[in-house]
């Protein structure tokens, strides 16, 4: 019993390492990861300079992971379509197109929640400058 518990414990943590593999080689694959994540970063850093409260710090996190989290889902099934049906189909197509239809939705969700976020903060701001 205890050396099935092994072998389950050594599975469980060798899936976050097969999952942190899939993020970085998604980085190093595709332009639009290494943007996302670009973004998030100087959104972040605006967050901390702004010294922005934990409830706005929810909201940039939750857009930031949807954003990461759609344009995984959105590589795999690239991926996945590029390998089953290499040449060119209707179907394939509405497949990428689709699922690149999801990051848009999750990136105008994203640009939505840091004007909410940002925008008193950054007329605060600016009116400070001005003053």
């Amino acid at each position: 019993m205890a050396k099935n518990t092994a072998v389950g414990h050594k599975k469980f943590w060798h899936s976050f390492r097969f999952a942190a593999h899939g993020i970085a080689s998604a980085f190093k694959s595709e332009l639009n990861m290494k943007v996302h994540s670009t973004l998030a970063i100087l959104v972040l850093a605006a967050a901390v300079i702004l010294r922005l409260p934990p409830s706005s710090w929810m909201l940039l996190l939750l857009a930031i992971t949807l954003v990461l989290a759609a344009e995984l889902l959105n590589t795999a099934i690239e991926a996945t379509i590029d390998l089953v049906s290499p040449e060119i189909h209707p179907l394939a197509k509405k497949a990428k197109d689709t699922a690149a239809g999801a990051v848009l939705l999750t990136a105008v969700f994203a640009v939505i929640v840091g004007i909410y976020v940002f925008y008193h903060p950054v007329m605060d701001w600016i009116t400070g400058l001005m003053s």
